[in-house]
């Protein structure tokens, strides 16, 4: 059995801050890391590796992220593969100084009722520009598109914790979604389910985040048999794949995920890290980290040490530094020469 775990921000991507590792004891990565051959690559984020993974083709330079996460909301809107969707996720965007950031909805709940009144009157704003919100889910929302806009986009994960000023569309068509972009942050500056929210002491929605546009590709290919997250768009991608099937929400750990395996190409998305690194709660990361090495890190040693495992790749996503892939087999245990070193000294400076 081979496994490729996949685990965003596995180190903290501000490398000033080495005092995150301090009393950090995570053992068993230690030797995982220290025994593999390691390779890099240009850093990405997740959405980025997932496309290309899955071998999803960019389309005018940008991945096709709605359409695929359509189909596994509600693919009975795809019916026609020409239409172009994009999504358009609420957000809540805070001025800090002279820029703006962006908070997702990681930082928020948003109730299923409250994303319909939300769009019902965005779409009575839009009516005449044949724009209509689907709230699909409380916190993925789509629009279809009248024609493919010639614009480019930044996916909700890039910008997120960031300043929208250094993402916001760009091309041909751009002015038009800027002006759409203000007009929803107008509506929706004193809407009564945002002054609720505030009294509620909660953020408010004040404006949406258009990303991930395309067609629907024609399918996506898997080269895993078996896939575990809780990764939304790599279950949708495992839903346009063969893999749809072996398709399954994360176990607890590496135990249960073992006790119903025995084969195949398996990939595990670890990504409890990420949303930790993104708003900077250190306390957060190091005790994701923590449960990791219990869960996770431990019984994946014992079972590459007893063989049950052959094949061991573990990919480290960091959007500011490479991208790093760990890949140990059991020989590479016996390589005694390789002494295990400290977690941080693996992290890319």
């Amino acid at each position: 059995m081979n496994l490729h775990l996949l685990i965003p921000a596995l180190f903290w991507p501000d490398t000033s801050q080495k005092e995150i590792y301090h009393d950090l004891s995570v053992p068993s990565l230690e030797v995982l890391l220290s025994k593999s051959t390691l390779t890099t690559n240009p850093p990405q984020d997740i959405d980025s590796w997932l496309c290309q993974t899955f071998n999803i083709a960019q389309q005018q330079s940008h991945w096709p992220i709605a359409p695929i996460t359509l189909n596994s909301d509600n693919p009975s809107l795809l019916k026609n593969n020409q239409d172009f969707w994009m999504r358009a996720d609420p957000v809540h965007l805070r001025i800090e100084h002279n820029h703006i950031m962006l908070a997702d909805s990681r930082a928020f709940h948003l109730s299923a009722e409250e994303a319909k009144q939300i769009t019902q009157d965005l779409n009575k704003h839009f009516c005449n520009d044949d724009l209509i919100f689907l709230p699909l889910h409380p916190d993925r929302w789509y629009i279809r598109a009248p024609h493919t806009p010639e614009m480019f986009t930044y996916t909700l994960n890039q910008v997120t914790c960031n300043n929208i000023n250094n993402f916001l569309p760009a091309g041909k068509d751009s002015a038009i979604w800027h002006r759409i972009f203000n007009e929803i942050q107008m509506i929706l500056h004193e809407h009564p389910i945002n002054q609720a929210r505030e009294a509620r002491g909660e953020l408010i929605i004040n404006s949406v985040w258009f990303w991930g546009g395309g067609k629907m590709p024609v399918s996506a290919q898997s080269p895993y048999t078996h896939i575990y997250s809780n990764n939304e768009l790599s279950r949708a991608l495992a839903l346009s794949s063969k893999a749809q099937q072996h398709y399954a929400e994360l176990p607890v750990g590496a135990a249960i995920w073992q006790a119903t395996n025995t084969s195949g190409n398996h990939l595990i998305v670890l990504d409890a890290l990420l949303g930790k690194s993104k708003y900077k709660d250190a306390y957060g990361w190091r005790e994701n980290l923590r449960i990791m090495e219990k869960d996770w890190f431990l019984p994946l040693l014992t079972a590459l040490k007893e063989g049950t495992i052959d094949h061991l790749t573990i990919t480290a996503l960091n959007e500011y530094s490479s991208q790093q892939d760990f890949t140990i087999t059991r020989s590479n245990l016996w390589k005694f020469w390789l002494a295990a070193k400290p977690f941080p000294s693996f992290a890319v400076i």
